[in-house]
């Protein structure tokens, strides 16, 4: 018999926006929804939903009022430069209803960064924020992000991305932390997958995933449980070990 379910929590939830033309071409490469996810399960908020959009402001603003009335936590990458089309600073004055504004903080640092004629109009774009906004601190190349509302705009440059999303992560109220357990094992998906939704009807309060793998020259499948309560979770890992044994194979957990 499985355990019952704990009482259940409010979940606390987020979405991503990447902004950038770039990324829909296939030009680069986005490596900021991972570290993102991974860093909002360690403060347990559940990243519910990603999207990737152009830089075009109308689809901005669009999508950035839609998502932050939907989730507790909204966060942007990207399209904050000092490039013409970088916009996303623009257009997040224009969701909120808000003017765009310089932050006399901002420009203050620039101009003891820069030397005499170097802070022209591009650059100091990026002292720019929507009015009412908080600074993010930027620890890498000093132009900051900022956050309105439950949005946190950040840079699309991975590097840059992480120090500012590192030092917001503290504020962020999240519930209980999202564990995990792994049975992996080399088995065929067809043969787990009866079983497999068996087991996740009687955990609902669980997320099981099966993911196929190759792994030097062989195959096989990992078998991911993601949850809250550690002993459902334990519960529910020692149910699929047992099925992969039923079903003649080996079960390695992680």
């Amino acid at each position: 018999m499985s355990a019952e379910p704990a009482k259940s929590e409010k979940i606390v939830t987020a979405a991503v926006i990447i902004i950038g033309n770039e990324i829909l071409s296939g030009r680069t490469q986005d490596t900021n929804l991972a570290y993102i996810a991974k860093g909002l399960n360690e403060v347990g908020v559940a990243l519910r939903e990603a999207r990737v959009i152009p830089d075009i402001a109308e689809t901005i603003i669009a999508t950035v009022n839609e998502l932050r009335a939907r989730f507790d936590y909204v966060f942007t990458t990207g399209g904050i430069g000092p490039t013409h089309d970088d916009i996303t600073a623009e257009s997040m004055a224009r969701a909120f209803g808000v003017k765009l504004v310089l932050q006399p903080e901002v420009h203050r640092m620039f101009l003891s960064y820069y030397k005499q004629g170097e802070l022209n109009e591009a650059r100091l774009k990026m002292a720019h924020a929507p009015e009412g906004a908080t600074l993010i601190h930027n620890p890498v190349s000093r132009a900051p992000g900022f956050q309105i509302g439950n949005v946190f705009v950040m840079a699309g440059i991975p590097l840059v991305m992480q120090g500012m999303f590192d030092s917001i992560k503290h504020q962020l109220k999240g519930g209980p932390p999202v564990l995990s357990r792994t049975v992996s094992c080399g088995l065929p998906e067809g043969l787990l997958a009866q079983g497999l939704g068996e087991i996740q009807n009687r955990y609902q309060d669980l997320d099981i995933g099966s993911y196929p793998f190759q792994r030097r020259n062989e195959f096989g499948v990992a078998l991911v449980l993601r949850g809250r309560d550690a002993s459902r979770l334990g519960a529910a890992a020692s149910e699929v070990a047992e099925l992969v044994r039923a079903l003649g194979g080996t079960p390695v957990e992680e």
